[in-house]
């Protein structure tokens, strides 16, 4: 593992310091964190970036590498190539509520959500910010004015494994430094909520338990995912709350979450007028500890 000019490792310091703001930038590698030293400059002749009109390529790639395992309702998608192999995707969809949109006082239409961005650990440092100044380019053009992300600053660990407790820390979180050195506008945290994670630290979602409790469209799916753990197979003749009282209490656990972060960043000069003053950028993690820290030292740099 590499240490510094004094001999003290990164996560030491990282612990000490209890802040994110280090040379590091983060990746997304099968599902974990990776991280590649800060400094480095892209070079852009070596790259691509296309817009990606269907779904298949991207949502492979994207549930392949990101931590979520999962895709959101794309509008646009745009791939960051080297080669022709695909290293990074950016994709921008439709929240589940306008209202998250409306800090840019347009037509929901008009502005649109950055529900993925996924960089292969291979790319440079800076490549993040060059990739994503390219999609918003290309987004202007087509009538966007405003583009929102969440980051997500709580670390989670799977319920069992190895390490200290028991537990493996699969996610070490972010804070959203890239959204930040793009000029992010940062507007504070969003509604606190308790997740229900599941064996492997990922989190069984509030849309899915409905699915299942209501029989809803994907409601098999849902419930194929606890089945994965344990859960007896749920029948057609089945009550679905009744199986869903028994075992979301064996194969999940609570953990309160205290919001995301929100980002905005206004595309259009009129709408710009219109946001708030940007609150202090956070710079702490939320759930780290040294425990945690000490079992991911062999990951933090350097793949």
């Amino acid at each position: 593992m590499r240490k510094d000019e004094a001999g003290v490792s990164l996560a030491f310091q990282l612990f000490r310091a209890k802040t994110m703001i280090v040379p590091v930038v983060q990746r997304w590698k099968n599902g974990r964190d990776r991280y590649r030293p800060a400094g480095e400059v892209i070079d852009t002749s070596k790259y691509e970036i296309a817009e990606m009109v269907h779904d298949r390529e991207c949502k492979e790639f994207v549930c392949r590498n990101h931590y979520s395992r999962s895709y959101p309702a794309a509008r646009f998608r745009y791939g960051l190539y080297r080669s022709g192999e695909l290293v990074g995707a950016a994709v921008f969809s439709h929240p589940c509520n306008d209202k998250v949109l409306s800090v840019f006082e347009t037509d929901p239409l008009e502005s649109t959500e950055l529900g993925r961005f996924v960089l292969d650990d291979s790319v440079e440092a800076n490549g993040e910010s060059w990739f994503l100044a390219r999609c918003f380019e290309d987004l202007r053009k087509k009538g966007i004015k405003g583009v929102v992300s969440f980051s997500d600053p709580m670390s989670r660990t799977t319920m069992c494994g190895e390490g200290e407790g028991g537990q493996q820390v699969i996610f070490g979180g972010h804070i959203g430094v890239i959204y930040q050195a793009h000029n992010g506008i940062y507007l504070g945290r969003g509604t606190a909520r308790t997740l229900k994670l599941l064996p492997d630290g990922t989190v069984f979602s509030d849309r899915a338990i409905s699915k299942i409790r209501n029989r809803e469209r994907g409601w098999r799916y849902a419930a194929s995912i606890l089945v994965r753990y344990g859960a007896d197979v749920l029948a057609e003749n089945d009550d679905s709350r009744e199986w869903l009282d028994c075992w979301l209490p064996v194969l999940t656990r609570n953990s309160r979450h205290k919001g995301n972060h929100k980002y905005v960043w206004a595309l259009d000069r009129k709408v710009r007028k219109h946001l708030p003053e940007s609150q202090a950028y956070p710079k702490v993690l939320d759930g780290l500890t040294y425990q945690g820290l000490k079992m991911r030292q062999e990951k933090l740099i350097w793949m």
